[in-house]
């Protein structure tokens, strides 16, 4: 399992980040606004496509939105999907609005 990071971005919004040597593996970008994370964008390199990365960002995602009590508004297709592959499990921290 890889280490996610969540970083800043000049923008203003949290990226969660999988990095190799500095490199950048994968990113997740988000943006929180009152109790709502509002989840744009999921990217993996070419090259690493297929390992699993996105899941783990998606994880971490989850679990951070938990810990702050935040819902998250997913915008991004990736996060989409997987809220409604299983939304039983997630009921606690999807906003559906």
């Amino acid at each position: 399992m890889n280490n996610v990071l969540l970083e800043p971005s000049e923008q203003g919004q949290q990226v969660f980040v999988i990095k190799n040597g500095g490199k950048k593996l994968a990113e997740m970008v988000t943006k929180i606004s009152g109790q709502v994370m509002t989840v744009y964008h999921t990217e993996v390199a070419p090259e690493e496509e297929g390992k699993g990365l996105a899941k783990e960002l998606f994880n971490k995602m989850v679990a951070h939105a938990r810990e702050q009590q935040l819902k998250i508004l997913p915008l991004c297709v990736f996060v989409q999907n997987q809220l409604k592959k299983h939304p039983e499990l997630y009921t606690d921290v999807w906003d559906r609005s």
